[in-house]
């Protein structure tokens, strides 16, 4: 199975050993640094966006391998309109429920855990060994960064990031483009577009 990953970065080479991982047997990627840039590790480079719009379906799947989240989200969003093959993918290590349910686009890295009933929208990524516990919400293009654990309930807006090893607890709401800074301790609802740090997590945004 061949997979086509759209974005060359460090972001996009964790997707593409993932996806190998996984079972998939070829990866290229796609990325509008093309043609000056012709490879990222172990893999070629052999068009740009444009030229992934045209040729998607030749491949078996498709997924936007882009970091920054509002990126990841439009671009996930004209595959889909383009009826891209987009494709979800678990990294054999990690444990998802098969009462969850992961919309297309989404990465679930090492040791990742999603438990019952949990949500998760477009272009979604759950990074190495973060936690989504029971009847979470994933709005599209959330970054659920490596080691953030979240409680039971907790429902987090679009495009929202959830930075590396932050908790969050249980039955809050995390508003829409919201950052959620690294080890916070988040005990209340945030705002949209708010960013919180510190345990207790404090709004910091001006």
């Amino acid at each position: 199975m061949k997979l086509a990953i759209l974005g060359a970065s460090g972001h996009g080479k964790v997707v593409a050993d993932t996806a190998l991982q996984a079972g998939w047997q070829e990866v290229v990627f796609f990325d509008d640094a093309w043609p000056q840039l012709t490879e990222i590790g172990a893999w070629p480079v052999v068009g740009d966006s444009r030229a992934l719009l045209e040729t998607a379906n030749t491949f078996d799947g498709v997924i936007v391998g882009i970091g920054n989240n509002a990126i990841r989200l439009a671009k996930t969003r004209e595959l889909i309109d383009a009826r891209a093959p987009i494709v979800t993918i678990i990294h054999p290590s990690a444990v998802v429920s098969p009462m969850a349910r992961l919309c297309a686009g989404c990465v679930v890295f090492a040791g990742a855990i999603v438990q019952i009933d949990s949500r998760l929208g477009h272009a979604c990524i759950v990074n190495t060994h973060a936690s989504v516990d029971h009847d979470c919400v994933l709005e599209d293009g959330v970054h659920i960064c490596p080691g953030a654990n979240l409680a039971g309930l907790v429902h987090v807006g679009e495009v929202s990031w959830v930075g590396i090893g932050a908790s969050l607890k249980q039955l809050i709401r995390i508003g829409r483009d919201v950052v959620v800074g690294a080890g916070a301790a988040v005990v209340e609802d945030v705002a949209d577009s708010d960013a919180v740090v510190g345990v207790p997590a404090r709004s910091i945004a001006q």
